[in-house]
């Protein structure tokens, strides 16, 4: 008998697995369809052996000094800051927009200060922000949302801007610095072996048990478990009762060059061209040595894995209906990406984890039957 089965090995399980099993001495089951621990983060070496990450560049960066914290006990870690430029009107420029980017493309020399102008000259007047196309337009204007976001946008997600949620470009800040990192959090670092390594010592509790290649429907009937705690698609988990919650998915094409560099920082954007939307370079971002390079073109695409909810209001209505069968159910929990329906980063996974855990915890109740403890929850 386990205490608790969960579905899924990456950020969110595992997370979970680890506090259950360790702070809490439950026995846990943790089972993922794939045939790796990690979930999205897993990283590995080709054959060439160069560490590149299976299903995308996953730069870590969060402002918790909690979530960083936790998960150093599983990790040392590699200072790493985050710069990516974006091919526009032939040149590279440094995206978020910022003060160096308007300079270079329109040739100028402009101050921080006469930039919030330049901004503010361009911006039209919007009453309410409800789309992505409305955040861009009402900040810095029509002309800089056709060059850097309505192209990108319709490429990643086979909408135009003014069809999505406004979240989805509010996620790229514009700046009136010369501050080029992507991110400015508090804390920017990798893994300093890599995501699969940090994984690996946070699912090795002797309370932890790790099956892999299956399907959790398979072995649900076969094992025994007191409670759930689930991190798939939750349009899956209810058999698709109320329809599929869309996705949009990306593939992935990989190439090793004969070359210690093959670009000059470690993301490059394709807004405007090529049916790819940017070329991420491994070795920038874990700091390998190593005479060849990786990188990786990524193409959005409506099938495959489910990598990004899609945030528009009629997805919202169909994702509240599951959420109410959910909340229904007695000892089944719902956390991650998936089975929550949000586009959240990883240290806002690893968050929610924890703040799940301590739920659950606060919930617990130990009693002796038979003269044994047994975990329950009140529900």
């Amino acid at each position: 008998m386990f205490d608790f089965l969960i579905v899924g090995a990456g950020f969110a399980g595992s997370v979970l697995a680890e506090r259950l099993a360790s702070i809490a001495d439950q026995k846990v089951l943790i089972i993922d369809q794939r045939d790796h621990i990690g979930g999205n983060a897993y990283d590995y070496y080709n054959k060439d052996g160069i560490l590149i990450h299976k299903y995308g560049p996953h730069i870590f960066h969060t402002n918790s000094k909690k979530v960083f914290d936790y998960l150093g006990h599983f990790t040392a870690w590699r200072p790493y800051e985050h710069r990516v430029l974006a091919s526009v009107d032939g040149q590279l420029v440094p995206i978020p927009i910022n003060l160096n980017t308007i300079n270079k493309l329109y040739g100028l020399q402009l101050s921080c200060h006469q930039l919030n102008d330049f901004f503010e000259s361009k911006a039209e007047k919007i009453d309410r922000i409800i789309t992505s196309e409305d955040v861009v337009v009402s900040k810095v204007g029509r002309e800089l949302y056709e060059k850097f976001f309505r192209g990108y946008t319709r490429k990643q997600w086979d909408l135009d801007p003014s069809e999505l949620d406004a979240s989805v470009t509010a996620r790229v800040p514009t700046r009136t610095n010369r501050d080029d990192r992507y991110f400015t959090d508090t804390y920017q670092a990798m893994p300093l072996f890599g995501y699969t390594r940090m994984f690996q010592k946070m699912l090795s509790h002797p309370n932890i048990k790790i099956m892999l290649n299956t399907d959790y429907k398979e072995i649900i009937d076969v094992i025994p478990y007191r409670n759930m705690i689930y991190t798939g698609p939750i349009d899956s988990f209810f058999n698709y009762c109320y329809g599929r919650l869309p996705y949009r998915s990306i593939e992935f094409k990989f190439e090793t060059i004969e070359s210690d560099v093959f670009q000059s920082t470690g993301t490059i954007n394709f807004p405007n061209e090529h049916a790819y939307t940017r070329i991420t370079e491994f070795k920038y971002l874990t700091g390998q040595k190593h005479p060849k390079t990786s990188v990786v073109y990524e193409y959005p695409q409506a099938d495959g894995d489910p990598y990004y909810p899609i945030p528009r209001p009629e997805n919202a209505e169909i994702y509240k209906k599951y959420q109410q069968l959910a909340n229904a159910m007695t000892n089944t929990y719902f956390t991650g990406r998936l089975a929550t329906y949000r586009y959240y980063n990883m240290d806002q996974v690893v968050a929610q984890s924890l703040s799940l855990f301590e739920k659950i915890t606060q919930r617990q109740s130990e009693k002796h039957v038979n003269g044994q403890k047994v975990f329950q929850l009140h529900t």
